[in-house]
């Protein structure tokens, strides 16, 4: 296992980038918690991948390290840096049996034959293919040489990280269930440091310890599935987090209030001035549909009842706002207001959420 560091870390594409538009990855600095379980999530084209192939040495960086436990990387090639990496789509030899594609791995490193068998047992039980191990790669359906390219990536007990870029792509939806079931059960028995790119957010949150989000290049935010939720520290992160996402609605603030279409609405804190784009933002776990003349006048589209809870679609001159309202809660055709729960609003100017300066009214921010 390792500590991953990244050190002004940076890449371009381009031979001469002149700004940080010509960056696929914006300069980080982060240090991934040796042993612990990670996903890089974030839409198609946001780095992630970038950043992956980058810590696995498949790709060299246009600035900055790579460091494992303290010890530069960043010019070692991929076999030595120790790691195991699962792609998108199967990399598997079709001449060989599963049993010889999962043993590879171990075989390579001069493994004894007693270990090579144990181990190949116990990870053929873990992707379902016990009673396949004797069958050629060549034959099999994509899902199954995914698999196969999966348990060879989770084989060895001994690598720094293991690093999974989408691996669940090609796997039916009951299986990609299973299979990251026994990814968190392999992380808990071995500890190893686990990097999982995704652009699911079920994928990300049900997975990992830490969720990196990535926007255009840059790392938004990394924390909890929780602090995610909660405090989204940039408004892609409200947007991309959750079903459906944040609320995001251009306001002012002042001080303890912020002002929609003329319309105070308290805050959980007090801020001071603010510049730049200024946007209020609340998930819609936070958000109230009532009648009577508090709060925004809106248009209720439709509701979706997904079971649990109802989604209420509602039209506030052209901007989206959506309400989860309680399974059995009835809504009537006088509930035309949207109010903000004051403890679930944040700030956002520029994108990036602004900390309270103080309370709101004496009480707590």
């Amino acid at each position: 296992m390792a500590k991953i560091t990244l050190d002004n870390l940076a890449h371009s594409y381009l031979p001469n980038p002149t700004g940080e538009a010509d960056y696929a990855l914006k300069e980080l600095n982060h240090d991934w918690v040796d042993g612990e379980a990670y996903a890089l999530l974030g839409a198609s084209g946001c780095g992630k991948s970038t950043l992956l192939n980058i810590i696995s040495g498949l790709l060299h960086p246009s600035q900055g390290r790579i460091l494992f436990n303290d010890r530069d990387v960043t010019n070692e090639p991929t076999a030595a840096r120790n790691i195991a990496q699962v792609f998108q789509f199967p990399v598997v030899y079709d001449t060989m049996s599963v049993r010889d594609n999962l043993a590879f791995p171990l075989r390579n490193r001069g493994a004894s034959a007693s270990y090579v068998a144990e181990r190949v047992q116990a990870i053929a039980r873990m992707i379902g293919m016990e009673s396949e191990l004797n069958r050629k790669a060549r034959g099999l359906t994509a899902d199954a040489k995914q698999k196969i390219s999966l348990g060879r990536g989770m084989v060895r007990e001994d690598v720094n990280a293991l690093l999974f870029d989408e691996p669940l792509t090609v796997i039916d939806p009951h299986m990609k269930w299973e299979l990251r079931t026994q990814l968190k059960a392999l992380h808990h028995e071995f500890g190893h440091t686990m990097i999982y790119v995704t652009h699911d957010q079920t994928e990300a949150l049900t997975f990992a310890d830490k969720v990196v989000v990535m926007h255009d290049g840059r790392v938004v935010q990394m924390g909890t599935p929780q602090e995610l939720f909660e405090r989204p520290e940039h408004t892609f992160v409200g947007y991309f987090i959750g079903s459906p996402g944040m609320n995001v609605l251009e306001a002012t603030v002042k001080g303890d209030h912020a002002v929609i279409d003329g319309i105070e609405l308290p805050l959980g804190g007090r801020y001071e001035a603010l510049s730049g784009r200024v946007q209020l933002g609340v998930r819609p776990e936070f958000t109230r549909l009532t009648g009577g003349e508090d709060g925004l006048a809106v248009r209720v589209k439709r509701v979706e009842d997904v079971g649990r809870h109802k989604v209420v679609r509602t039209d506030f001159f052209g901007t989206e706002i959506n309400v989860i309202m309680p399974e059995g809660a009835e809504i009537s055709p006088d509930m035309t207001r949207v109010s903000f729960a004051p403890e679930g609003t944040n700030i956002y100017a520029d994108d990036w959420r602004v900390t309270p300066s103080g309370p709101a009214n004496g009480g707590a921010a």
